[in-house]
């Protein structure tokens, strides 16, 4: 499955470093599926949103995903992708911007027909640019949110409720982000998602995290508070939890955590692993 991380670090930016893939030699005998893109978002202290990403077309292409990536800002995203809709390309690759906001998705949603009928219900199939899923679901939740006035957490739950109760899902992690701001979602109990609470600011040392597809460090986080969100614990930490399915987290400029359960109910029309298509379901397993 894709592999979603996200890091809220307070209203004073902090320099993060990210490694998207480990060294070639250690991939290339890592078997299941190559990923097929990398990307980060950060925004800076002047609130302005930076992506960089890219397509791995083959092992020769990898060296923007295991170079060093030196990032300063107070939230940051960061998304190793395992394709399931959409061609291998930067417009395909996350994370996405749109309206300001970054956002970043793990899962599988059908029907793409009636996502794109919808979006042109509610216009908002201008803001599309590839051909993932992922990117039509950000473009609904930023058409809910420009008809609620800006109000995210609105925006996104209207958009999240629709597509709940009119296509296929197999999942629906998110992290939505802005310089202050992050949400993340997980939907429903098919991919897990997490989320470590560091604001206690006691750590000994600063970030310091790694699985097999993403490492993030920032020694400037030693003794300060942050939150972070990831597809899977990233170290020995005991804090980290799952977050439960249909529940969104939100962590505001202050760090404030709130928790609403706001879709209490599964899919109108789940999907099951096997009921995916061979891209699909590969693009899922645990191991990648």
């Amino acid at each position: 499955m894709c592999r979603l991380f996200a890091l809220h670090a307070g209203t004073k930016v902090v320099t993060a470093t990210f490694w998207l893939l480990d060294a070639p030699d250690n991939l290339a005998a890592q078997s299941r599926r190559n990923p097929d893109g990398t990307g980060l978002g950060t925004f800076d202290g002047y609130g302005q949103p930076r992506v960089r990403k890219q397509p791995i077309a083959a092992w020769r292409d990898v060296d923007f995903a295991t170079e060093a990536h030196n990032m300063t800002g107070t939230t940051f995203v960061a998304h190793v992708r395992y394709a399931t809709t959409g061609r291998c390309n930067v417009a395909n690759t996350h994370p996405f911007l749109q309206d300001g906001r970054i956002f970043a998705h793990n899962g599988v949603v059908e029907d793409l027909a009636a996502v794109d009928q919808r979006l042109r219900e509610v216009d908002g199939y201008g803001l599309v640019l590839g051909e993932t899923d992922s990117e039509r679901v950000f473009a609904l939740i930023t058409a809910a949110i420009r008809a609620r006035r800006s109000d995210v957490a609105a925006g996104l739950v209207d958009a999240v409720k629709w597509l709940a109760a009119n296509v296929p899902i197999f999942s629906l992690n998110l992290v939505l982000s802005t310089a202050n701001d992050i949400w993340a979602l997980r939907y429903p109990e098919a991919n897990q998602l997490y989320i470590l609470d560091r604001r206690d600011g006691v750590a000994p040392a600063g970030l310091a995290m790694r699985t097999k597809r993403i490492r993030a460090d920032a020694k400037q986080l030693r003794g300060r508070p942050a939150v972070v969100f990831a597809s899977e614990p990233m170290d020995d930490d005991t804090r980290w939890e799952p977050i439960e399915p249909g529940q969104l987290v939100h962590v505001d400029a202050g760090l404030r955590i709130t928790r609403s359960l706001v879709l209490p109910d599964p899919p109108a029309r789940q999907l099951r692993r096997e009921d995916l298509n061979p891209v699909a379901a590969a693009a899922q397993h645990p191991a990648m």
